[in-house]
């Protein structure tokens, strides 16, 4: 029986999708594409995740290889907490899910100074029984040793854990520690699929 709910935020409960947010601010393509590959997908992102490296020293190591100018860099990495807001609707289930008698967890890969903003600033963190962050721990999804700490810090039985994410890898990690899981793929309206795995109903 299902008794814990372990949620990935990116895209799960917090929606950060860079691309898009470039096409709305009317970036070139080519200038969009160069941004995703130089920041957003480069290795100096990975080790933000990790906690390895400072955001002051991601912008460094970009400058010194990307064709964007160091200020741009910088000005793009002051847009990431523009570029997130909450899944309203799958926000919504969090306390819903508390009133059935779930115990909710994250595990999220994030950068620490963001992840501190947004905690601080979303109210739906107050739902949680805990959870762990990439970055303060020093290793990042799909590493095993994430979920298995995660597990032990709580005192969870993998069978009695659910794991939601967007991104496949990371639940087959998760279902390799144990736990049960469910892939998103970036869905903003995660009921019916959540409701199915758990063979509840849910009003929302």
């Amino acid at each position: 029986m299902i008794r814990n709910i372990v949620f990935d935020l990116g895209n799960v409960l917090i929606s950060f999708k860079p691309s898009e947010y470039l096409k709305k601010k009317n970036f070139p393509e080519n200038i969009t594409n160069t941004i995703l590959a130089d920041i957003f997908q480069s290795e100096e992102w990975k080790l933000l995740d990790n906690g390895d490296i400072t955001t002051k020293e991601a912008i460094e190591s970009i400058a010194s290889k990307s064709t964007l100018k160091r200020e741009e860099i910088a000005l793009i990495f002051s847009f990431r907490r523009d570029i997130m807001f909450p899944l309203d609707r799958n926000v919504r289930l969090l306390p819903e899910l508390k009133k059935r008698g779930y115990r909710l967890f994250y595990l999220s890969n994030f950068p620490l100074d963001v992840f501190e903003e947004v905690k601080n600033d979303y109210f739906f963190f107050r739902h949680f029984d805990g959870g762990i962050i990439s970055s303060e721990v020093r290793f990042s999804k799909p590493d095993i040793r994430i979920y298995k700490l995660l597990l032990k810090q709580y005192a969870l039985i993998p069978e009695e854990c659910l794991y939601i994410d967007d991104v496949e890898t990371n639940v087959r990690a998760a279902e390799s520690a144990g736990m049960d899981g469910l892939v998103t793929f970036g869905e903003d309206n995660i009921s019916s699929a959540l409701c199915r795995a758990l063979g509840i109903e849910l009003p929302v």
